[in-house]
């Protein structure tokens, strides 16, 4: 029951099929800091899918890195954004870059004809995810993928599953947090480079601890309960590192979902890592605990004395209950990165004309939420949300 294997869903929608296109995709990277370049090395594990042939950067270091480690005879480097989308190679771009561009880069990849993954938060602001989402519909042919890689991994569509079977029962609170005991920066060569490099630290360029951790977690309730925020609210400061940055360091959102009935608690903070990476869903039935490739299912009373009576009774599949015998695991086996997953299945929808389970709505709804978020957290004010967020 509560092991059995995920699978992907059937695509939410389906485009006319396509003949399936020989040989790898060519892909560019756009944007080679921390993110791009780890789906870089992603990328280089799935040689018969993709095949990265270009690589874009103003930052010459980075490009530099990435020559002496994959070399030039088949990948052009770029320090122009314009001719590296002019390159005639390319039938995908991968945008990696800070949160402020995404919009931009989009839109110029889209107008170049390209096909687009991109990064999450799918856009900086409330009005640029409007815009991006009318301007997605004059590119049906192009397929658009952003990157929330959780809606891809087959623990959390496990999860998904149990809720959509009633298996955690009535769900009310909704506990997650992103916890870490360090101070998110990143070397920085040149003090000339600060805010290029650690973009995260400003609210010029990001969308801080929300956009950057938490977004993965809203965006599996929007999409584990087919719902959207109905207001937020949130708090926060720069509590712990006096060290010029803006973006706070300390940060908790209350989300109401009043149709679901449920309330969404999202924290992170960087004094402290015990508990991590932490998402629980509780149910009158049980309680699920993920984190990125682990999951436990804690019963209620009632529910484990009925999971007890059918393991141990009816010769139905064997629970594999954790050494404590408190819970239940839900992974049957080692996973591999969820963004894996997603770029396996980018590869599907490109070949296939599909639309990507993560896509331009959906990622859209998720982004207006972290902006949101965001603009409480920053003047105290609780957000309310409307009814043209919903998106179509």
């Amino acid at each position: 029951m509560l092991t059995a294997a995920a699978t992907l869903p059937t695509p939410l929608v389906s485009g006319i099929l396509q003949d399936s296109k020989k040989g790898p995709f060519n892909i560019g990277i756009l944007g080679y800091g921390d993110r791009g370049s780890g789906l870089h090395n992603i990328l280089a594990s799935m040689p018969d899918k993709f095949k990265v042939t270009a690589i874009c950067d103003n930052l010459a270091f980075r490009l530099e890195n990435a020559k002496k480690r994959y070399g030039t005879n088949e990948i052009g480097y770029f320090g122009d954004t314009r001719k590296f989308l002019e390159a005639k190679n390319l039938d995908i771009v991968l945008v990696a870059t800070p949160l402020y561009l995404h919009f931009d880069h989009a839109k110029a990849v889209l107008e170049a004809g390209k096909h687009l993954y991109l990064e999450k938060s799918m856009a900086f602001t409330v009005d640029q995810t409007l815009l991006l989402s009318g301007l997605s519909k004059k590119y049906p042919k192009q397929v658009i993928q952003i990157g929330h890689q959780y809606r891809y991994s087959p623990l959390y569509f496990k999860v998904k599953n149990m809720i959509d079977k009633g298996y955690l029962g009535k769900i009310t609170q909704i506990d997650a947090r992103w916890d870490r005991n360090h101070n998110w920066r990143r070397p920085v060569p040149n003090v000339s480079l600060e805010r290029q490099i650690n973009w995260r630290m400003y609210k010029e360029y990001s969308g801080g601890l929300v956009a950057e951790l938490l977004s993965h977690q809203m965006d599996f309730v929007h999409w584990a309960f087919d719902c959207v925020p109905t207001d937020i609210y949130g708090t926060g400061g720069i509590d712990y590192f006096r060290d010029g940055r803006e973006t706070f360091d300390n940060v908790q959102v209350a989300v109401r979902y009043e149709k679901e009935g449920m309330i969404g608690n999202f924290g992170a903070t960087c004094g402290n890592q015990h508990e991590g990476y932490s998402f629980k869903i509780k149910g009158s039935k049980g309680m699920v605990n993920l984190l990125t490739n682990e999951g436990m299912f804690y019963p209620e009373p009632e529910t484990r004395a009925e999971l007890e009576q059918v393991d141990g009774v009816s010769g139905a599949t064997k629970l594999e209950w954790a050494e404590d015998k408190k819970g239940i695991n839900l992974v049957d086996g080692p996973l591999k990165d969820g963004s894996f997953y997603a770029l396996e299945d980018f590869h599907r929808c490109l070949q296939k004309n599909d639309l990507p389970h993560s896509n331009i709505t959906n990622g859209g709804r998720t982004a207006i939420a972290v902006a949101l978020a965001n603009k409480s957290l920053f003047e105290g004010s609780k957000q309310i949300w409307k009814p043209e967020y919903n998106l179509v």
